[in-house]
């Protein structure tokens, strides 16, 4: 079926540059703790490093949202483009640790504003009845690109070492800036500009969404994160080797991919709520039986089911800000929301390490998984279907909305 033509216009400036920004982040992912050891990091600091990665982005949804708001979606994205350049340059070339820290922190604060001003770029050209599609599409556009990146940037780190990782992710980004420059400014020379809004206000205006919503929005980051630590760790303490872990990693990637937008097509024409909740009672299951999985076959079945979680929810938090976001300072607000499931994603690891520590890898995953069905209640109870106007009920998805008490 010949793709919808909004979507069709989206695929030079939006589609196609997520897909080779991922492949910069891909290839860069596997080197950035082993350039942070070649430089004299113990194990535990070069940890810290990848993490920062991270942060940067935690740091940088509150003031994405207003950076959008005051110099619109195509500037922001060609200033993140330009900062994440930056750090990624600085990684290149970084003669200490601190200095690799600061260079990767950068490009994550950079990531924050240029996912944000993507995001806000397709709320505002395109239709409600295709935006969860969209959303969906960029999303796993940018995994494919972090599943492929690894592959093609490992000649270049065969030649060059480590740093070579850094030289793909350097040529990616800057290829995704300039394919961004086709991206046309949604209010002429405004440049998509609009007022912005005290942050604070923003905020305590939107209280209950965020901590209703925004909640679900932590325990999906969490539960997304998490499976990048059980995973290996249980393939580890059931004896399987690191080739065989990575061939795990790799089905359940490829399973996330060819879900995304088949996902975002389900939450169009049949609402938010059943995906969401979906995915959420996915991850739930797939921690739960983790524990029980002693063996190849098994431990492959719970790769595939976090693999189908997230391919699930592929552009679903940002779907859902989107739709209940305010029409004023809703960039802030889509920045707030961000920093909600982000905050999740920091969290995620840290709470399997914690529990690990005390009770053991079993129970940690055991306790994921009880938090991931928590927040599949809580999006079944506070998402609610309105109707778009204009629009026919079997044509256009349920908008999500905190439930009216």
């Amino acid at each position: 079926m010949p793709e919808p033509r909004p979507l069709r216009r989206l695929v030079v400036p939006v589609f196609l540059p997520a897909a080779v920004f991922g492949v910069g982040q891909g290839a860069s992912a596997p080197v950035v703790a082993l350039q942070a050891r070649e430089l004299g990091a113990s194990v535990g600091v070069a940890g810290l490093i990848v993490a920062v990665l991270g942060l940067g982005q935690v740091l940088g949804d509150l003031p994405a949202g207003r950076i959008v708001a005051r110099i619109g979606e195509r500037n922001a994205v060609l200033l993140g483009s330009a900062v994440g350049a930056g750090g990624v340059a600085l990684s290149l070339v970084a003669w200490t640790p601190v200095v690799l820290g600061f260079g990767v922190g950068l490009f994550g604060v950079a990531s924050a504003v240029w996912g944000l001003a993507r995001q806000a770029y397709i709320v505002d050209t395109v239709p409600p009845g295709l935006r969860a599609r969209a959303l969906s599409a960029m999303a796993g556009l940018t995994r494919f690109g972090f599943l492929i990146g690894p592959f093609l940037g490992a000649g270049v780190v065969h030649l060059m070492g480590t740093r070579g990782g850094f030289v793909v992710q350097l040529a990616a980004v800057l290829a995704a800036g300039v394919l961004m420059l086709a991206m046309p400014a949604v209010d002429g020379d405004a440049g998509g500009a609009r007022p912005g809004m005290p942050l604070r206000r923003v905020l305590v205006a939107n209280r209950r969404a965020l901590g209703t919503l925004g909640v679900g929005a932590l325990v999906l980051g969490a539960a997304r994160a998490s499976r990048t630590a059980v995973l290996p760790l249980w393939a580890d303490q059931i004896g399987l080797d690191p080739v065989t872990t990575s061939l795990l990693f790799g089905v359940g990637a490829a399973v996330d991919v060819a879900l995304s937008y088949p996902a975002g097509r389900w939450m169009d024409l049949r609402g938010r709520r059943p995906v969401a909740v979906g995915a959420l009672l996915t991850f739930a299951a797939a921690h739960l039986a983790l524990p029980l999985a002693d063996g190849l076959v098994a431990l492959g079945a719970v790769a595939v089911l976090m693999g189908m979680a997230n391919g699930l929810s592929n552009g679903m938090i940002m779907t859902i800000g989107a739709d209940v976001a305010p029409a004023e300072g809703r960039t802030e607000f889509l920045g707030a929301f961000r920093l909600c499931h982000d905050l999740g994603m920091l969290a995620g690891p840290l709470v399997i390490g914690a529990v690990s520590a005390a009770a053991g890898l079993a129970v940690a995953a055991a306790a994921l998984g009880g938090i991931s069905g928590a927040g599949a209640g809580g999006m079944w109870h506070w998402l609610r279907p309105s109707r778009v106007a204009g629009q026919s009920s079997d044509s256009v998805p349920d908008r999500a909305r905190p439930s009216a008490k």
